[in-house]
């Protein structure tokens, strides 16, 4: 699907979150994940910055302490490589296939991967963003998930706008799109209907240049009621809009079958302040690109 009706724009208004089938094919999808084997067996990592990813307030802060938080605050701009729990052993080797071992890649494929600059720039995408009156929205960050088998963390409620803080509130929206099904085994998302409009309650700052660690939490996420939890598993192809003030999580993938994502988020740069304590940043090499081009 390429083209919003008015019925879908007020669900995402009214929920936070849209789930879209058949936004790529299975060929496009087959062709992402192709390229991303071929990334994967030339990727070489320093052993210091062999680092795991989470989006969890102490897992974050524990992250830093062991030295990593520099290769994650300088990777706006970069193609870089984050890691599952238990992949290396004491002396920083591998314990797992290196296609198993990661977490994540970010932040910038869509920058430098024609195959993702493509997709992420495609008039699919931009006839999406139009449809929901976006006027001059910019590329924030890409990121490819992998949610491996077996061992694919669970990924905690959170809300994106804890990480990508604009004034006003509600200026960023995250494009995942399936590389392969996302189901109930194998950790696709579940959202609480809604909740973008309850504001938030945590952001990740940088902290005085100078200072370690580089960021912290303003905050803390509220505790939330499983209950109000909504699966939303979808097909290979297809996408999810997901609005940055709403709650989101992810359970382990417990199951023998990975659950690969392409994603990445815009923002309306119009009248919107992109906030200076944000991790992320624009850079020189690479200043936060506009979508309709």
């Amino acid at each position: 699907m390429d083209i919003l009706t008015d019925q879908n724009v007020q669900k995402y208004r009214d929920e936070g979150y849209l789930v879209l089938d058949g936004l790529l094919s299975p060929e496009e999808c087959d062709a992402l994940r192709d390229r991303m084997s071929e990334i994967i067996e030339r990727m070489d990592v320093p052993e210091h910055c062999r680092t795991q990813f989470s989006t969890d307030h102490d897992e974050q802060l524990k992250t830093q302490v062991q030295g990593n938080a520099d290769y994650f605050i300088t990777s706006g701009d970069k193609i870089r490589f984050f890691f599952e729990k238990g992949v290396f052993d004491d002396k920083g080797e591998f314990i797992v296939p290196r296609e198993q071992s990661l977490n994540k890649i970010g932040h910038a494929l869509h920058a430098y991967e024609p195959l993702f600059k493509a997709v992420t720039h495609s008039p699919k995408i931009q006839n999406l963003v139009k449809n929901l009156g976006l006027i001059n929205p910019v590329i924030l960050q890409s990121m490819y998930i992998f949610k491996q088998p077996g061992i694919g963390g669970e990924v905690s409620p959170h809300q994106d706008a804890t990480f990508l803080h604009t004034q006003p509130l509600g200026r960023v929206m995250g494009v995942w799109i399936a590389l392969e099904d996302a189901a109930l085994e194998n950790g696709c998302l579940w959202f609480i209907p809604g909740s973008h409009n309850d504001g938030i309650t945590r952001r990740m700052v940088r902290t005085p240049k100078g200072t370690f660690p580089l960021t912290d939490f303003i905050g803390r996420e509220k505790n939330y009621d499983d209950k109000l939890f909504v699966p939303t598993p979808v097909k290979k192809g297809g996408a999810v809009l997901i609005h940055s003030e709403v709650v989101h999580r992810s359970a382990a993938n417990t199951s023998d079958a990975s659950r690969h994502v392409y994603t990445f988020h815009v923002m309306e740069s119009q009248n919107t302040v992109w906030s200076p304590e944000n991790w992320l940043q624009p850079t020189e090499e690479l200043p936060f690109p506009s979508l309709y081009t």
